[in-house]
């Protein structure tokens, strides 16, 4: 087993005791540190930063030297794997990510490639060994995928989207199609967390983002069930630990039953739902994360202090917390906040360990 000096998120997610609760934030390698702005500017554009992995690595770790942060997050994006499938990524200044082709069809999903991740996603490979071997056994590295529904989204839509009506047409008019898609995403998901665990992650998470436009029986069929077939095909064990599996549903407290019985090890939680109320119903068979507005960092000192302890007070006592924001760190935040939020956590959670 390798050693850690830090592994109070891996026991956090394994509901062991920990002496403050662990805290990372979704997006924190990103636009809201000049030193990243340099970094993304150096390279060019936002899909050469993410296809070098010396660039990815470096930005991985330019949170680590400003924040006592309890994990490192892979720098990478989630649409990686419909560009490896070919249809062509790019993104627009201002637009966010954009796809040249589409895949709106029956006969467009059965032409789709399934990519070998090791070859054509070599370069996401390359950035998680060499930032676990800049990391040198201070904290684990977390990998990440977009779910299958989420990726789908993206590739009928050919981008972001309001409605998602592409997406929904297709998966009411043609729900054969739709799940052919999402099972071709599933297997090359699956492989492509298992390449990143074997390349040296040591937790994954899996973001659906859009897994909460749906009703509840289309969630449950369409986004979960392949979440689902996922975990159930992940690696369980690297360096002699397990490795934990994340499911993040925005917008998906509604279902945290069926989330919290799908295999995982523990549910982000997004800022819409009282972190307490989701304990009682999940119990301890998984560890919560989450849940802070990521917006209170627009906010003065006093108020982010203010909030961090309402969250963790209505966790309260015990273990299997792992706190975060309720979503990704927005661009425009004074990167001294985050400082506050990061400190305040470790400094307000002592109370609630231990003793």
């Amino acid at each position: 087993m390798s050693e850690l000096k830090n592994d109070r998120i891996l026991r956090a997610l394994a509901g062991q005791d920990v002496d403050v609760t662990p805290v990372w934030m979704m997006r924190q390698a990103g636009r809201y540190l000049p030193e990243y702005r340099a970094t993304r500017e150096k390279a060019g554009d936002f899909m050469s930063l993410c296809q070098s992995p010396e660039m990815a690595c470096e930005v991985t770790m330019q949170p680590l030297r400003r924040y006592e942060l309890d994990a490192a997050i892979l720098f990478s994006d989630i649409l990686t794997i419909p560009d490896a499938m070919g249809l062509g990524l790019y993104f627009e200044p201002g637009e966010g990510p954009r796809f040249r082709k589409t895949v709106r069809s029956a006969a467009e999903v059965e032409q789709l490639p399934l990519p070998d991740v090791k070859r054509d996603l070599g370069y996401v490979m390359d950035a998680v060994a060499m930032i676990r071997r800049e990391l040198n056994g201070e904290l684990p590295l977390i990998g990440f995928s977009g779910s299958p529904w989420t990726l789908a989204t993206y590739m009928v839509e050919g981008s972001g989207s309001k409605d998602f009506r592409n997406a929904k047409a297709l998966m009411y008019n043609e729900p054969e199609a739709m799940h052919q898609l999402l099972d071709k995403l599933a297997v090359t998901v699956t492989a492509y967390l298992n390449a990143q665990i074997e390349a040296g992650a040591q937790i994954v998470q899996i973001f659906d983002t859009w897994g909460g436009i749906l009703s509840g029986s289309c969630y449950r069929e369409f986004s979960l069930a392949y979440m689902k077939k996922i975990v159930a095909g992940l690696h369980k064990e690297a360096d002699g630990r397990e490795v934990p599996v994340i499911l993040f549903t925005k917008n998906g407290g509604l279902w945290l039953n069926d989330i919290a019985d799908s295999g995982c090890h523990c549910v982000g939680l997004d800022w819409t739902i009282n972190i307490g109320d989701a304990r009682k119903q999940v119990g301890d068979r998984v560890a919560l994360q989450g849940n802070m507005d990521p917006a209170i960092l627009y906010a003065d000192p006093a108020s982010i202090r203010s909030e961090v302890g309402h969250i963790l007070k209505a966790y309260g006592n015990g273990n299997g917390h792992v706190f975060n924001l309720g979503h990704g760190i927005t661009p425009e935040v004074n990167p001294d906040n985050v400082k506050v939020f990061i400190d305040s956590v470790h400094e307000q959670s002592a109370q609630y360990h231990g003793g």
